[in-house]
């Protein structure tokens, strides 16, 4: 539902009462460990209703959270039975951050439909049965300095240079991303069939790889994307391949996390083309992973809370195979200059909203919501903390 497949929605009362008690008997268990100086950041969707169990259980300590994904929009929101609930939740919270302003616009416009407009204050915060919670945007970043360290270490790995030999010379467009419906692959894999149809002249010395680890194997849901995705590269393959040419490589395995760096280094073209992702981690790794002298285009979906910051990359809407087509025609003919200037800049938004500045930022604002004397520790985080893919 936050990623607007309201049609794979699937709502019971037995599932929402699991929901419920996995999350009362994580509270159960984290009060105890709580001491007076503590201040929790919890993560993701998966643990929304923590903070309100955690008040139950007396906690009176500040309460963080974090949304990793995007937040849906009241009109959609509303399609889930008791969503009322996940809205009142969140504002057991003292501080609610998103990825992007869009997200928190989103949150308002739930806040308003369930307490009504009044609830909502012009700094950014809710007040709710004696509660303020402040809201506040939070990007998720990279960390740079790593990322380009693993780039140029891995080149010396045998993954990666079976990468590079692998290729015969021919230049490289990359995709990485886990096997999830949320990413687009299928129609990232049409778009492409698209631009080999409209640039025939330039296929040959060319390769797509795209790499994509296995997510949530079990789900039918997810077995069915990796089916189709399967389907179309061996279609798209079968109809373009040559004797010394295979158009599409798909590896649906994992890698290191340095390799997948090295990987990126190495390709001119970066495509992360979700139909709706709430940050995606992977465009600011491609972007950070490149070789500032002779860099790569990043090809990114307007639906990723990415494309709000990097506003350098070459923009498209996921759903749209020419425009997706002629954004990677754009890209492998972009000038270096063009090319340099872009990733500057790019890299420059990066730094400035990387890792460090993500985890300082929101717990610098958690710890504003007591006496700045009182808490002599950093926050306790539970829940995800984010992931390149």
């Amino acid at each position: 539902m936050f990623h607007y497949f309201l049609g794979a929605v699937q709502y019971t009362d037995a599932l929402h009462a699991a929901y419920a008690r996995i999350n009362r008997l994580f509270a159960a268990r984290l009060q105890p460990l709580l001491r007076d100086d503590d201040l929790v950041w919890v993560h993701d969707y998966h643990l929304i209703p923590l903070g309100r169990e955690l008040r139950q259980l007396g906690v009176g300590r500040p309460l963080g959270f974090f949304l990793h994904i995007p937040f849906p929009h009241v009109e959609a929101l509303r399609a889930l039975p008791g969503y009322e609930s996940l809205v009142k939740d969140l504002l057991a919270y003292d501080l609610v951050g998103f990825q992007t302003a869009r997200d928190l616009q989103c949150f308002k416009s739930a806040v308003a439909e369930v307490l009504g407009p009044g609830a909502l204050r012009t700094d950014d915060s809710v007040q709710h049965n004696a509660r303020r919670t402040r809201l506040g945007v939070f990007p998720i970043g990279v960390d740079v300095d790593a990322i380009q360290q693993e780039a140029r270490q891995s080149q010396a790995s045998d993954s990666v240079k079976r990468m590079s030999s692998g290729l015969l010379g021919r230049r490289c467009v990359i995709g990485v991303d886990r096997l999830d419906y949320s990413k687009g692959l299928v129609d990232r894999f049409l778009a492409y069939e698209r631009y080999m149809e409209a640039h025939p002249e330039s296929l040959n010395p060319l390769t797509f790889l795209q790499i994509a680890p296995l997510s949530r194997a079990d789900v039918r849901t997810y077995t069915e994307i990796r089916r189709s995705l399967e389907q179309a590269a061996g279609r798209i393959n079968g109809r373009f391949a040559d004797t010394d040419w295979t158009p599409i490589r798909y590896l649906n395995r994992n890698f290191s996390h340095e390799t997948l760096m090295g990987f990126l280094r190495n390709a001119c073209v970066g495509v992360v083309t979700p139909v709706r992702d709430g940050m995606n981690l992977v465009a600011k790794e491609f972007v950070a992973a490149q070789d500032p002298a002779d860099p790569g285009v990043l090809l990114l979906s307007t639906l990723a809370g990415a494309a709000e910051e990097m506003t350098d990359a070459l923009l498209v809407n996921p759903r749209d195979p020419r425009a997706v087509a002629e954004s990677v025609h754009r890209a492998l003919s972009m000038s270096q200059d063009e090319r340099c200037a872009r990733h500057e800049r790019l890299l420059r938004v990066l730094r400035r909203n990387d890792i460090h500045a993500w985890h300082g930022r929101f717990v610098q604002q958690l710890q504003a919501c007591v006496e700045p004397d009182v808490v002599n520790r950093g926050a306790l985080v539970f829940g995800r903390t984010g992931s390149g893919q």
